[in-house]
């Protein structure tokens, strides 16, 4: 049977695993299971409920909603149509959500639930594309006449139908596709302007998924939680493919408010986070064992300087004397097991930080307690993974080594150029935008980088993002704002100081943290605004930014702070559907508070 496309992996493993579980959700408090079978006779009758109602090869679906099977139905089913599946991030707005649609082109909508469905509709006039918005969930929905909506079921009942009269048309419609035939498209962050299309084949799946379970093997047995967006890269891979590829389980929370709850009842084998969640754990943990007993903390503290040695002497590839390895063992019984078990790590075999940037610091500190997370590096246009820190060669402070068939070359300016068989095929209605990132086979990162003494990346900071000061000194934001990101109290940083004679950050506090600092001090606020401008919580941060200040140079610790009244929001456009900082709209709305810092 054929395996060099999405659908076809899925039905290799309908014929191999049949009714073992390939899915699973919870629903009212009850996990729910979804077979191999049935998951091919959701995508097989999904797909051709969308033929019944017109959709052609080449076409686009956009997919909107939160994590749960039934994006993964329609996701497949849209592949499986030679349609071009498109993800839309959940929490955008209707006027972001407009724009990737409307510049998709997408011919059909699939939505979660009426949130999602009211805010198509609300822009549904500058979407002459869409022929059906189709609707997983339709609870409040039952009086909606408009003739666009359509429910996921009706959609299932068509296909069912038009199977029955042509039993045949699903397998010619697979026997068509081809592995060079753009599968997806996922829209960039759009960072620093519109979110751009980029197009990705079956065929770059195929070979990531190759290139990355090579290093980092997956097996049927393993278990994952899907929970960061689907319509982003690295989830899609995680969530998506590698179980396709391997025949192992994903498993949906009943909302991101429960995900902690799902992580410590399946216990997954394969975890990815990105920075800010393993900068949440860090700061719950930190904070957890400031309000344990004496005793408690100095056990903690006791264990995790043991942890510490055995981490540096692993990591500078050093024998471990069998008195540490036996207090390290004493740790783990006593401590680190039941700290993986309430982060739902305790399984956790393959555990991940890609997306963004992290800070050494956070690394070492899960290291210490026998949480090894490996730091990645890739991009959408690269299908997610260009390199990693393989497991027996952990190098903290780089992304690692370059995946096998991953070809890495910096330029002159230090800018990181990438050519491999998953490099995309190009960005959607944009061929300039496409040549000049794939110019001369390579592709043209826009990220900085260097190679350390053994041979691993290590990346700078975004090109358009270095900091020159005044003085001529080249700085890289990231670094900083990671470090300041390891205080429990901090939530963003912003450092800003190009062409300028010092460097000064915004900062926003962390909310939940800060506000329990405050009341255990008795201080008042009634409101985020109050406690930011509360004197005694200035004086707290200033504190973890000299902290931050000691592990860098002169010229690169922050001499002034601000600290931010309100949360930076998707919604105001000051942070992207990733939560990534839109440097150019934070320097425009927060312009006068910036310039406050150069005066005098």
């Amino acid at each position: 049977m054929r395996e060099d496309t999405i659908p076809h992996l899925l039905w290799r493993n309908v014929k191999r695993y049949g009714d073992r579980v390939a899915l699973r959700q919870k629903d009212f408090g009850v996990w729910q299971e979804i077979s191999w079978k049935e998951y091919g006779q959701h995508v097989r009758h999904f797909c051709l409920g969308l033929i019944g109602l017109g959709l052609k090869r080449g076409e686009h679906v956009s997919i909107f909603g939160e994590n749960n099977p039934e994006w993964l139905y329609a996701d497949l089913a849209t592949q499986s149509a030679g349609a071009v599946a498109v993800g839309v991030y959940p929490t955008n707005p209707p006027k972001e959500a407009k724009y990737v649609i409307g510049h998709s082109q997408s011919a059909f909508v699939v939505c979660d639930d009426q949130e999602q469905v009211d805010k198509v509709l609300e822009v549904k006039a500058d979407l002459p594309a869409v022929r059906k918005v189709i609707v997983i969930d339709m609870k409040g929905l039952r009086r909606y006449q408009d003739p666009l909506i359509l429910s996921l079921a009706e959609v299932e009942r068509l296909g069912r139908e038009l199977d029955q009269k042509d039993p045949e048309l699903y397998g010619k419609l697979l026997m068509d596709l081809r592995p060079e035939d753009v599968a997806l498209m996922v829209y960039t962050s759009g960072t620093t302007g519109p979110p751009k299309g980029a197009m990705i084949s079956h065929a770059n799946v195929l070979h990531m998924l190759k290139a990355l379970t090579q290093v980092l093997p997956q097996y049927e047995t393993d278990e994952t939680v899907s929970y960061l967006p689907l319509c982003h890269v690295a989830e899609r891979m995680m969530s998506v493919f590698v179980p396709l590829y391997v025949g192992s389980t994903v498993n949906f929370a009943e909302s991101l408010e429960t995900v902690q709850m799902a992580m410590r009842e399946i216990l997954p084998t394969i975890f990815l986070g990105v920075p800010r969640i393993w900068e949440k754990m860090l700061s719950g943990v930190i904070i957890r064992m400031k309000d344990a007993s004496w005793l408690k903390r100095k056990i903690f503290e006791g264990f995790f300087r043991v942890g510490q040695q055995v981490t540096r002497l692993n990591l500078d590839k050093k024998p471990v004397p069998l008195g540490l390895r036996l207090l390290r063992g004493l740790g783990d019984l006593f401590l680190y097991r039941a700290l993986k078990l309430e982060l739902g790590l305790l399984r956790a075999r393959v555990i991940l930080s890609g997306a963004a940037p992290i800070s050494p610091e956070v690394l070492k500190y899960f290291h210490s307690v026998g949480i090894p997370v490996l730091e990645g590096y890739g991009m959408t246009e690269q299908t997610g993974v260009a390199c990693v820190n393989w497991p027996d060669d952990v190098r903290l402070g780089t992304v690692g080594k370059p995946l096998p068939g991953v070809e890495i070359q910096l330029a002159e300016d230090g800018e990181i150029l990438i050519r491999c068989p998953h490099n995309f095929v190009g960005y959607y209605r944009d061929p300039e935008a496409t040549a000049r990132i794939l110019e001369g086979g390579w592709l043209h990162t826009g990220d900085v980088g260097e190679w350390d003494s053994a041979g691993s990346l290590k990346i700078t900071d975004r090109k358009k993002e270095i900091i020159i000061t005044s003085g001529g000194k080249n700085i890289a934001p990231s670094e900083i704002e990671n470090r300041l990101k390891v205080s429990p109290y901090i939530t963003q940083a912003i450092v800003i100081g190009d062409r300028r004679k010092y460097l000064t950050a915004l900062i926003q506090i962390d909310y939940e943290n800060v506000g329990k600092w405050a009341q255990e001090r008795n201080t008042p606020y009634t409101t985020f605004k109050s406690l930011a401008q509360n004197p005694q919580v200035y004086e707290l941060i200033r504190r973890e930014v000299e902290e931050a200040n000691r592990d860098f140079s002169s010229v690169e610790t922050v001499k002034k702070f601000t600290l931010l009244e309100k949360e930076l929001d998707h919604d105001d456009d000051e942070l992207t559907a990733t939560l990534k900082v839109r440097r150019k709209a934070i320097h425009e709305r927060f312009g006068p508070l910036i310039e406050a810092m150069y005066k005098g």
